[in-house]
């Protein structure tokens, strides 16, 4: 068996050999092999971008935004008694801390110039593990949210609006909130007005995180809504593990009774966000394994080209005993050479330009279109796993047609073959 094996093995590689006055046959089985070898290299540059892209929003998301959201139902964002809930949040298998948040939207003025602000409060009093990292930086004073005595409220913004209204650390600004408004003696709307100052200044990488998001101590947020200090707008709660997140999500909803509590995973409240990317990266690998299929083609036409070349000399080897196995076995071994070196160069190549990309930055993009200045490439040994399966598969089955034509030839029709 091992000798009718090695025979098989001994022909395909030679059918695969140029000969005199058939080198356009060569030719063409290195055009075989360089596009199994392209498609190859781009399904894993493409997935390792598009995996790159869905692990780089969710770590920024992550970053600014818990793990699990409690929200109370009602007309407005607001979540009371949040010391009783937090509590039984914390309870919960699954959960390694819960804080209450505080969250408006301002409008933030400096000289005739405003934008529209996202400001979350955070309790930097509270001890015990920080739900997101902002809050940890916040709360260990790498931004200072505290206050002089008698000074102005400090805020914390993102880099992308601090350059946009030009403001430094110590600038003040005038923010209005759009809640909380009086009303005049005729009952018109009346808005309030406070003065505040720029404490510090971050930067995630997020574009729209760092124009739009500010932070402010939770008292700061609860005074300027004129709330007590048990309402808060959610509690966010951290995980032990992110991926767990729809289970514990379930776990605290069925822990605080249901109704009026709301609990959303960070799975949910991105949800439409990364379908999107899911979306795109199964459109993009279809898209791209295209070109595995052309080469699965040439492969077809290689070994087609060999079969019609080669007839004389299959027959008189059928006549000398070579059985239609073995020469089904050849043929396959010959196409299967070409897609098992084709992938593993293609992974080779795929490889290399992946960290050659990720390292260095080679391809920089608009981050207020793709929320990241540069393409991230990030691969999984699953990503390469079916990539290598789907190009080896593609080709075995290249190789069934031109096999089975090659093994179905007669001896003595094939030696009168011209």
């Amino acid at each position: 068996m091992k000798s009718r094996t090695w025979l098989a093995w001994f022909l395909a590689r030679r059918y695969l050999e140029s000969r005199k006055g058939g080198r356009f046959l060569s030719f063409i089985t290195w055009v075989s092999l360089g596009g199994v070898t392209v498609g190859v290299t781009a399904l894993i540059v493409v997935i390792g971008v598009m995996t790159g892209m869905q692990n780089e929003l969710r770590e920024k998301i992550m970053g600014s935004y818990p793990h699990v959201m409690v929200r109370q139902a009602g007309a407005s964002l607001q979540i009371e008694d949040w010391q009783r809930v937090v509590e039984k949040v914390e309870a919960v298998d699954g959960v390694v801390s819960a804080s209450p948040v505080g969250f408006t939207r301002v409008g933030i003025l400096r000289s005739d110039y405003a934008e529209v602000l996202e400001v979350f409060g955070v309790d930097r009093d509270r001890e015990g593990i920080p739900v997101t990292a902002m809050e940890d930086s916040l709360r260990s004073g790498h931004h200072s949210l505290e206050r002089a005595p008698g000074g102005l409220t400090p805020v914390v913004l993102g880099i992308g609006l601090a350059t946009r209204m030009s403001l430094l650390e110590g600038d003040t600004v005038t923010v209005i909130p759009f809640e909380n408004l009086g009303l005049s003696p005729n009952g018109d709307l009346v808005p309030r007005y406070e003065e505040w100052v720029v404490s510090g200044i971050f930067s995630t990488g997020h574009y729209d995180f760092d124009h739009r998001n500010g932070y402010a101590s939770l008292r700061d947020v609860q005074d300027l809504l004129d709330l007590d200090e048990g309402t808060a707008a959610f509690v966010g709660a951290r995980t032990d593990d992110p991926w767990t997140a729809d289970a514990v999500a379930a776990s605290v909803q069925e822990a605080l009774g249901g109704w009026p509590y709301v609990v959303d995973p960070w799975t949910r409240t991105n949800r439409q966000l990364f379908s999107a990317l899911k979306l795109e990266k199964l459109a993009m690998g279809i898209i791209v394994s295209l070109i595995v299929f052309v080469a699965a083609f040439n492969i077809v036409s290689t070994l087609v080209m060999v079969v019609v070349n080669r007839t004389k000399e299959i027959g008189i080897l059928k006549a000398m005993g070579l059985t239609r196995k073995d020469t089904l076995r050849a043929f396959m071994l010959q196409g299967l050479w070409i897609g098992v070196i084709g992938t593993v160069a293609g992974l080779v190549l795929g490889l290399v330009l992946a960290v050659l990309i990720e390292r260095y930055g080679l391809i920089p993009i608009p981050p207020d279109v793709y929320f990241v200045d540069r393409l991230p490439v990030s691969l999984s040994p699953w990503d390469v796993v079916w990539i290598a399966g789907v190009a080896l598969l593609i080709s075995a089955l290249a190789t069934i047609y031109p096999a089975r034509q090659a093994s179905g030839l007669e001896p003595v029709e094939a030696i009168r073959h011209e």
